[in-house]
């Protein structure tokens, strides 16, 4: 995949990403984003800063509050934003594997049944029929809910058994745009699910010169650093109003580089995360894709990203690491 290709690829989904929210966000009404993931998982933190570049790229703007699930303020939502969308946070937690996310998401369409709810990219995935049934009360009462789903089957599942808008919308993570190139310094590199959407035991075959990461491990200690220099900076900018926003952006800046950082060593990479598979296009770097636990990459890949050179679908991790080897030795570039 040449780089231009790439590029063509990325301004193409960027595209997609607008079409779905351009009637929704406007220039002169105030927005909010809930549900800010403050988490170690670096691929949260792409969509997050995603977020943040489509409005500002797009209309020039800044959410005018935002919150965590546990610091969130109705009273301070409505002090703030007192009229316009509230946004929730994309990713892969709707449905009942991170139940916390999804029990927040309901409590919101509960709390502001006047407001519109805007639900950034998300995967779909349920296991408890009751769940369903919750979830799908919750979004008919509110009867002002627009999901924005990542692939075709949470596209069919969600139009099947939700009384509410749908449309099929890439991950917020492409609005970052192409990032640069950067010097590698290993071959292959495994970066692989530890969490509960991992496949397979713990008796994974990996060749012992290959490492296996995941990118969840984090110093605390920086990340507190890098939000106290946030909120020093809305300070300083006499923008008191941004302490939370700047914050929280600096802690997402600060995983982010360190799984770019991480993930751009390599030359090739083995995978069955998403966010390595989005990052690794935004990179140019060439991976093979594995699956997690409900196929979420494979349906993302499917609907947005996949057929380029850089990605590969993977049959098995052995054929993936054959693969990754033999892109690393032709030193492929995207």
């Amino acid at each position: 995949m040449t780089s231009q290709s790439r590029t063509e690829l990325i301004a193409r989904l960027n595209g997609m990403i607008h079409d779905c929210l351009k009637d929704y966000v406007s220039r002169d009404e105030p927005l909010a984003i809930l549900d800010f993931p403050d988490i170690r998982n670096c691929g949260d933190s792409a969509i997050w800063l995603g977020e943040m570049a489509y409005l500002k790229d797009r209309f020039g703007k800044r959410p005018d509050y935002v919150s965590r699930t546990a610091d969130f303020s109705a009273d301070e939502l409505k002090k703030r934003v007192p009229t316009g969308p509230i946004f929730i946070h994309g990713g892969g937690n709707f449905g009942d594997i991170w139940v916390s996310h999804q029990d927040f998401r309901e409590a919101i369409m509960e709390r502001f049944p006047d407001r519109q709810i805007v639900q950034f990219p998300q995967s779909i995935h349920y296991s408890s029929p009751e769940r369903i049934e919750q979830s799908a009360r919750a979004i008919a009462r509110h009867k002002n809910f627009v999901l924005l789903v990542r692939d075709e089957e949470s596209k069919e599942f969600s139009e099947k058994h939700f009384d509410c808008t749908v449309r099929l919308c890439p991950d917020m993570a492409f609005a970052i745009g192409p990032l640069p190139d950067r010097a590698t310094q290993i071959s292959v590199l495994a970066m692989l699910r530890e969490d509960a959407e991992r496949v397979g035991g713990t008796d994974r075959k990996i060749p012992s010169d290959i490492p296996v990461e995941d990118w969840i491990t984090e110093s605390k200690r920086k990340v507190d650093i890098a939000k106290k220099l946030g909120a020093a900076s809305a300070f300083l900018a006499l923008k008191p109003s941004e302490v939370a926003l700047r914050k929280l952006d600096a802690a997402a800046h600060n995983r982010f580089e360190r799984g770019i950082s991480q993930i751009s060593r390599a030359r090739a990479i083995v995978t069955d995360r998403l966010h390595v598979h989005i990052c690794s296009l935004l990179l140019g770097r060439p991976h093979a894709v594995l699956d997690n636990s409900y196929g979420k990459i494979r349906r993302f890949m499917n609907a947005f990203s996949g057929g380029t050179d850089l990605s590969y679908k993977a049959t098995s991790l052995e054929d993936g690491i054959e693969w990754a080897r033999h892109q690393a030795g032709q030193g492929a570039r995207g």
